[in-house]
């Protein structure tokens, strides 16, 4: 039986805390330190009460510790993960390899998308170093995807199914540290890809160089959002087991309403085949409003590479959210206008639209009426037939604002005499048997007592517990008080503390002490003629990690880019290739024309990046031209 894994992200305890409420398996959140994301660090305290609770569905909670580390940082990490380790977590998302020649606890490690995971090779040598779950690259194919299945059938494969697409390959962005000095591998991302750029063609005529604008202020590194719900089952059929939303820096009502829609997706799968799968934790979900991913925050959808190449994984006009589109501007009135369409209006709701100057404008409305809607204040470029889009529906907001959903665990209780008192045993579907003994004097009763006592054990409120069945046992009428059966009733459904089912030390010594010194001589950032040669895209950073890959026969000839900063190098590695976008590949399109080479990428600020196009890989690098 193949277990289902939703991840959902958590910005803090709570929002994690209502991921599972709303459906996941597992959660993944940031440690306080040396996660990707340094704006969403947590503390100790926070991910202690967010193992208690998600333990109680049998939820896990992974921790992020996904950066690559100083020499410093060591120490303070080992520390750190002992704490972790201490207080229940689950596993480690890690990319820093420095850490398994740490005394770790015996913790499962997850090999993070930083680690850039695409090749059947990489994942065979993650799991030589010991690791448990291995986070596919997101511009892996079905086909890829299912081959590396295929090769490592004991690793569980986890991929990204929805959210926000880095157009790097991850782990392999320098960008942001190029021009910042703040690391994506630190978790200090300044999202270069979300900024315009000039695309500029720079050639010789006449033997006089030239230099032609074929594009200005464009995104032209900024990705549509991922969104595969519809493929859930092709990737379940491909291998893949646990599957992913981004969004660790998203807010509440995101995190509830895409795991709420994700979680029922799967269950139509586990549904459709019970007998191979099931999911991966416990409970029944039940939700107060209907889920719609294209309600939250989105900037249009795509499937990325998962079939193949898309030649729409991006929208060039906006990196930020545009919603669903709700008509066609229709009448246009001096404070008010109409629109064509059949979405419902509400007070409040935000909307948008690009400008005729390809700029995205947004605003509220403050009164829908008779039809018309009136702005807060009248948009001045506000056309007829101009195409309308909600980024913010009020209506669904403020059911995501209260308790939207309620996830609990239906219990069979059966209620039986004995010589001195009643004897309970309480079920559940999962596993779980509770029983109870109470010594009690009984006496018959004057009125019939069995609803009386079905009505106080339906009282499982501030529980994980919903009564489904009680069995009373028993043929005569005897009087229970109503105080006795609450205190019964509590005693029952107590709440347990669970420990995490963590691998035992073997020998004594740590699970990650154990890695085989005959991994091979193998460069895990050789794949597919990306790599090329240069040893920084390793990302080592200290000393631990240089010592383990030499000890694997890996020869680390340069320090991590942070470290060196070398010139004259690709700064990012995309799978997106602006040339097939706009129709320009030497492979794909008849219309490349002349348009194959001399392309640069130019910042406001006049930062101009040489594009170089590596066509038997299908991949484009970015090089910051010197």
């Amino acid at each position: 039986m193949t277990k289902l894994e939703l991840l959902s992200p958590a910005r803090n305890a709570d929002i994690g805390i209502e991921a599972i409420r709303h459906g996941a398996d597992a959660v993944y959140i940031g440690a306080p330190k040396f996660g990707a994301r340094v704006a969403a660090g947590n503390s100790l305290d926070d991910i202690r009460r967010l193992v208690d609770y998600a333990h109680q569905f049998a939820a896990k909670v992974y921790v992020t510790l996904n950066t690559i580390l100083t020499d410093d940082e060591l120490s303070e990490a080992e520390q750190l993960i002992w704490k972790l380790y201490e207080i229940h977590v689950d596993a480690l998302l890690v990319q820093d390899v420095g850490l398994l020649k740490l005394n770790l606890p015996p913790i499962p490690l997850h090999a993070s998308t930083q680690m850039d995971n695409r090749t059947i090779e990489k994942v065979q040598t993650l799991q030589r170093y010991g690791f448990r779950q291995v986070v596919l690259a997101r511009e892996l194919s079905l086909d890829e995807i299912r081959a590396i299945h295929e090769a490592c059938p004991d690793v569980a494969l986890e991929v990204f199914v929805h959210g926000a697409l880095c157009v790097s390959l991850s782990g392999q962005c320098y960008a942001s540290e190029c021009l910042f000095g703040r690391s994506a591998n630190r978790g200090a991302c300044a999202q270069v890809c979300r900024m315009e750029f000039d695309l500029i063609r720079s050639y010789q005529k006449g033997g006089k160089p030239v230099e032609q604008v074929l594009m200005q202020k464009k995104h032209l590194l900024s990705l549509k959002d991922m969104c595969q719900i519809n493929s859930l089952q092709k990737l379940v059929e491909a291998g893949a087991c646990s599957f992913k939303i981004e969004g660790r820096l998203k807010d509440m009502s995101y995190v509830k309403n895409v795991t709420a829609a994700y979680s029922e997706a799967l269950n139509q799968i586990v549904r459709s085949q019970p007998d191979r799968y099931e999911r991966a934790s416990n409970g029944v979900v039940e939700l107060r409003f209907r889920p719609d991913v294209s309600k939250s925050f989105n900037r249009g959808f795509t499937s990325y590479f998962l079939f193949g190449r898309n030649d729409r994984i991006f929208s060039f006009d906006t990196p930020k959210a545009m919603g669903e589109e709700v008509g066609t501007v229709k009448e246009i009135h001096q404070n008010c206008f109409t629109v064509a369409g059949l979405k419902p209006f509400a007070n409040g709701d935000g909307l948008c639209f690009v400008d005729p100057k390809g700029k995205l404008f947004g605003f509220r409305l403050n009164k829908v009426e008779n039809g018309r809607l009136y702005p807060l204040e009248m948009p001045h470029n506000l056309m007829p037939k101009t195409r309308l889009y909600r980024n913010y529906d009020k209506r669904f907001e403020d059911a995501l604002q209260h308790e939207s959903a309620e996830r609990y665990i239906p219990v069979d209780i059966t209620m039986e005499q004995t010589p001195d008192g009643f004897h309970f045993v309480m079920t559940d579907d999962y596993g779980l048997m509770r029983t109870l003994d109470v010594e009690f004097e009984k006496q018959l009763a004057r009125t019939p007592q069995h609803e009386n006592i079905r009505l106080q054990f339906s009282k499982m409120g501030g529980t994980i517990y919903r009564l489904r069945t009680l069995n009373i046992n028993y043929s005569n009428n005897w009087f229970i008080p109503s105080s006795r059966l609450s205190e019964w009733r509590r005693e029952l459904t107590k709440k347990q503390t669970h420990k995490t089912p963590s691998p035992l030390p073997l020998n004594g010594e740590s699970y990650y002490q154990r890695v085989s010194t005959s991994c091979g001589n193998y460069s895990p950032h050789l794949q597919g003629g990306v790599g090329g040669g240069s040893s920084f895209l390793l990302n080592v950073l200290n000393h631990s990690a240089k010592q383990f890959y030499e000890e694997q026969g890996v020869t680390v000839g340069e320090w991590a880019y942070e470290k060196s900063h070398p010139s004259g190098v690709p700064v990012m590695f995309c799978k997106h290739c602006i040339r097939y976008s706009l129709g320009w590949c030497p492979k794909f399109s008849s219309n490349s024309g002349e348009v194959r080479e001399g392309l640069f990428l130019q910042l406001a600020n006049g930062t101009r990046f040489r594009l170089e196009f590596d066509c038997k890989a299908c991949m484009m690098k970015v090089i910051k031209d010197e």
